[in-house]
């Protein structure tokens, strides 16, 4: 057993990881990513980058397909075989050679195995060839493990050996047929893919479908993944699965569902259990909970990171604390002052209300901030704002009968907006703007002054402004 030391020790060497070291190392300490399996993780190889790619494909045929002109240039299937060779293009093939040469440009360390927190500022690795290595921090470890997929306790469901979101976006073949349980996210993400790659998919959902965001959008994709094909069952209970041979059926309130394969997209558990939390006095298998600098109370050098801290599970939110985290890592190192005020250097205070989230269905859904219930759970006086894409010029012209909806979340009280949620194709590259508007809290005011260009999709907020009337902002 060797010992080494190291400023900062991070166990998990996905991009929240990475940027945590990162920053560390540009701030001037040492770093090590303690990893156990590829770096770059799950949003490289099982997540974000393959899920997109595989979506990609099917988005521009859909495109072509509600374009006039483009329309009739588009025929003939998808090249399944393309699509799923373009995606393993974008995980490497599920190789990390590249991400490893990024953190040795960088001047990064990197620990193969398994990594444990084993004392304070002390993670022991247990390396692929069963070896030991203590690792000992100077100053700081950070805990940046993210989560693993939930499968719920539905009777046969595990006997059953269903796909989770890794299997969903690493699969080498196309199943016939596709059972998918869950209304969120993947759920919605999977079921537009596979249904594009020629799939027979079913959808079961206890509740509505995006149940996060405002319930329209939830409704206009459910509307498009029907048009998609897709069998759309929510408010739908499931009593048992069960598999025989190469079908799996899904007992369900509505009927029986057989399908070749059964996707589970019911959520995500802190992948926390076996990291040593209980050798640091907390409970192994929790959510690690964490200040605004992204260190856990009671400690002044444990952090954790990204989605195990559960504040936002989404990569880029996760990037965003592990910048703060990297920073304030490195100025508590060196005994500078610390910025805490909100919106300061080392502080993630956009968490909290302004966190923006793009979902690739059909059609896209995009949101930052809080929705309407959101706002007024929070005790805000607010006011809704509505408009339909079709008062946008840009939106007819970049879709033959685009059909969209946006939401614009107004606090009364400081005449600024907290919250917008777009439905609709292509919205995705709308909602950068309404972040900015939240995270400034730009005044109504002021916003009437941000001529929106003609004819683009962007005059939605033009619309939402006229909608909300300007003698009121």
């Amino acid at each position: 057993m060797s010992a080494e030391e190291y400023d900062l020790i991070v166990l998990g060497g996905g991009p929240v990881g990475e940027n945590v070291a990162d920053r560390a190392v540009q701030g001037g300490l040492t770093a090590v990513i303690v990893e156990g399996e590829l770096v770059g993780g799950e949003c490289s190889y099982w997540a974000c980058m393959p899920s997109k790619a595989l979506l990609g494909p099917i988005r521009a045929v859909h495109a072509a397909q509600h374009i006039g002109g483009a329309a009739q240039a588009v025929s003939g299937d998808l090249d399944v075989r393309a699509v799923l060779a373009r995606r393993n293009g974008f995980t490497s093939d599920w190789k990390d050679d590249g991400q490893v040469g990024w953190l040795d440009s960088a001047g990064i360390g990197l620990v193969r195995g398994h990594g444990r927190l084993s004392g304070e500022k002390q993670v022991t690795v247990t390396t692929p060839d069963g070896a030991e290595r203590v690792l000992t921090a100077r100053h700081a470890v950070a805990v940046s493990t993210g989560t693993d997929a939930v499968v719920p306790d539905i009777p046969g469901l595990r006997a059953a050996r269903p796909w989770t979101s890794r299997e969903a976006t690493s699969a080498q073949e196309v199943p016939a047929s596709l059972a998918v349980i869950g209304g969120g996210v993947v759920a919605v993400e999977m079921a537009t893919a596979y249904a594009g790659l020629g799939a027979e998919v079913t959808l079961i959902a206890r509740s509505g479908l995006l149940g996060g965001v405002e319930p329209f959008a939830g409704e206009l994709v459910g509307d498009g993944l029907r048009e998609l094909g897709v069998d759309v069952r929510t408010g739908t209970g499931i009593r048992s699965v069960r598999r025989a041979g190469d079908a799996v059926t899904v007992e369900t309130d509505g009927g029986d569902v057989v399908a070749q394969e059964v996707l589970v997209a019911t959520g995500r558990s802190p992948r926390s259990a076996d990291v040593g939390l209980e050798t640091v006095g907390l409970v192994p298998g929790d959510w690690i909970r964490t200040d605004d600098t992204l260190l856990v109370p009671g400690t002044d050098w444990l952090y954790a990171v990204g989605d195990v801290n559960a504040r936002a599970l989404l990569t880029h939110q996760g990037k965003y604390q592990a910048r703060a985290a990297g920073d304030v890592i490195a100025a508590r190192a060196r005994g500078e002052r610390i910025d805490t005020e909100p919106w300061g250097r080392h502080v993630a205070t956009a968490d909290h209300r302004a966190v923006p989230q793009v979902v690739f269905s059909l059609p896209e859904v995009a949101a930052v901030g809080l929705s309407e219930k959101a706002a007024r759970d929070a005790g805000l006086d607010v006011r809704a704002v509505d408009v339909e894409f079709g008062s946008v010029a840009g939106a007819g012209l970049h879709e033959d009968g685009y059909r969209g909806h946006a939401r614009m979340i107004v606090d009364e009280q400081r005449g600024t907006v907290v919250g917008l949620t777009l439905a609709g194709p292509d919205v995705g590259e709308l909602i950068h703007a309404a972040t900015i508007a939240v995270v400034g809290e730009v005044p109504l005011t002021r916003l009437w002054h941000a001529v929106p260009s003609y004819p683009t999709m962007s005059e939605v907020w033009l619309r939402l402004l006229e909608a909300y009337g300007r003698d009121s902002a």
